[in-house]
């Protein structure tokens, strides 16, 4: 009875989750929730493939942590097996306190208050059912733990978390140059003065992972259609909250329309913690989808239009820059949309129109380091032992402006 339960996964194969605390965690309700939560939020509209989910995440995250803890033990860094099924915990409910499509509710639905945050309320949750067990992996989670490198291990450059999504995003979206070589980097981790380092033989398969997460990110998360579609659900969402002031009728499950009738942000949680958690736990992709149906059909011209957007897959036009739009450039933008539509310049704006600014580093030296343990055993930053890559590429600092509109040729 006390063999482990098996998990057939298509990134990695099988994964072993022991009976006991380890199981008890994957079982948790809350757990179950990230299988209705998709990992790459609205990428499918690029990648179709892309539609894993939050929970299949984790149980990679999971497998790679157990693989990591495995491999720095055989190097004789002493991990206790109360330490080791303590940080397996804590990276498979890291990613706990996600919101439907991933970033889309912080700052539309909620305010100053992020998924962390809400990541450690639910932690507490599942620690009081099950009678204090994830005392320990709350504090390496928190990085509030003597074995600094643990917390590493889950959130750092080089942790369990990007290793995993990298490989899976990759094999989802059949971008294939994502494909890391997680397993070389595994082996070559240990622990140096409790920090987290790679050995200089898998310098290779560093300088690759580096220039993978570039690419990623500007092929896959960043991508111009991807972020444009998000753009419209986040305009989309505004527009319903803004319709619900002006106490005009507006279709939502119980648990959405808690969070379009309130205005959600950190004191609110502080308050009503027990009310907002229970609320935000029943909310998941699903309830956006089937508000949107019902929007589609709203009376509310720019609701309706939005909804159709996103179920008929007619995304916002963007353009992309290497400098700012021009006020005058927005302006006349607003007044064809509003003219077009039958609405008011404000609104066209404010709903049919996003601009935003995108940067994303691809290393940053001040941020976190990544140590690699040289031959003679000093510790040098990745960018000076590198031989491929120099520091000012690593950190170079890409900004791109983009400008998402609604596109005209519908009406």
């Amino acid at each position: 009875m006390n063999e482990p339960k098996i998990i057939n996964d298509p990134v990695f194969g099988f994964i072993k989750i022991p009976r006991g605390l380890l199981y008890d965690v994957v079982r948790h309700p809350l757990m179950q929730r990230l299988n209705r939560i998709s990992q790459l939020g609205l990428a499918s509209v690029v990648y179709p493939g892309a539609r894993h989910t939050r929970f299949q995440h984790s149980l990679g995250a999971f497998h790679l942590m157990s693989e990591a803890v495995l491999s720095l033990q055989q190097k004789g860094n002493f991990i206790f097996d109360s330490e080791a099924e303590a940080v397996q915990a804590a990276i498979l409910m890291h990613d706990i306190g996600h919101g439907p499509f991933s970033h889309v509710l912080e700052n539309t639905l909620i305010s100053g208050i992020s998924h962390e945050d809400i990541s450690l309320m639910m932690m507490e949750q599942i620690n009081r059912d099950l009678n204090g067990q994830l005392n320990l992996a709350i504090r390496i989670f928190k990085d509030d733990y003597p074995k600094r490198f643990l917390h590493q291990l889950i959130s750092s450059q080089l942790d369990m978390d990007r290793l995993d999504y990298l490989r899976r995003d990759s094999f989802f979206t059949g971008v294939t140059e994502g494909n890391i070589g997680s397993a070389r980097i595994i082996k070559m981790l240990n622990v140096v003065d409790d920090q987290l380092v790679v050995e200089q033989k898998g310098i290779y398969s560093l300088e690759n992972y580096l220039t993978t997460r570039r690419l990623m990110y500007w092929q896959v998360y960043l991508h111009k259609t991807a972020v444009a579609c998000e753009k419209v659900l986040v305009n989309l969402l505004r527009r319903a909250k803004e319709l619900v002031r002006q106490q005009r009728e507006v279709f939502a499950s119980p648990a959405l329309a808690y969070f379009l009738n309130n205005d959600i942000d950190a004191q609110w949680f502080a308050t009503h913690e027990t009310e907002a958690l229970r609320m935000y736990e029943e909310l998941d992709d699903s309830d956006i989808w089937s508000a949107m149906k019902a929007w589609k059909h709203s009376d509310d011209k720019i609701l309706a239009t939005l909804a159709a957007d996103m179920l008929d897959r007619n995304i916002f036009k963007v353009e992309v820059s290497e400098e700012p739009f021009s006020e005058q450039r927005i302006s006349d933008l607003a007044t064809t949309i509003a003219d077009k539509m039958g609405i008011n310049t404000a609104d066209a704006r404010n709903y049919m129109i996003s601009v935003n600014t995108i940067q994303k580093d691809m290393y940053n030296v001040d941020d976190d380091s990544i140590g690699v343990l040289c031959k003679d055993g000093t510790v040098k930053d990745v960018a000076e032992a590198s031989e491929l890559l120099n520091v000012q590429l690593l950190s170079k600092k890409i900004r791109k402006y983009y400008l998402c509109y609604q596109r005209l040729e519908v009406f």
